[in-house]
């Protein structure tokens, strides 16, 4: 057996899945933030003005991206804590087994998604749930 061969006891689609959906549940809320900055940024209004139904998210995108972000965005919500607690588990349970990029994977996307539900419903970005759920 070659010694760079690893001892892979771990199951790497589950892995791979969680990593993917942590990335996932970030990266809606990030695009959703992204969005409402740059459409605030860009039309030289404040969070105020965003939500008199002027600057609707859904004139921004089509429909079926609208949908996409809408559906990651609030499954970030919902789903963050769980994949966070899992994968922190993982990660301490299979710390011996893991690569060590994948562990820290783990553990970055359970403290990225544990922030974004914590900044989420911080107060000044309230505002841009609204806006986006209107």
């Amino acid at each position: 057996m070659s010694s760079i061969a690893q001892d892979t006891s771990y199951s790497r689609p589950a892995v791979h899945a969680l990593v993917g959906a942590q990335l996932a549940a970030v990266g809606g809320f990030l695009a959703v933030l992204a969005l409402y900055l740059g459409r605030m940024a860009t039309a030289g209004v404040g969070p105020a003005e965003m939500l008199t139904g002027a600057y609707d998210p859904k004139d921004m995108l089509s429909y079926w991206l609208h949908a996409v972000l809408t559906t990651l965005y609030l499954a970030g919500a919902v789903l963050g804590p769980p994949l966070a607690v899992v994968a922190v588990i993982r990660a301490v349970r299979e710390r011996e087994t893991l690569p060590r990029v994948t562990r820290a994977l783990l553990l970055a996307g359970a403290a990225g998604t544990l922030l974004v539900l914590v900044v989420r419903f911080a107060p000044p970005l309230l505002d841009m749930h609204t806006w986006w759920m209107d």
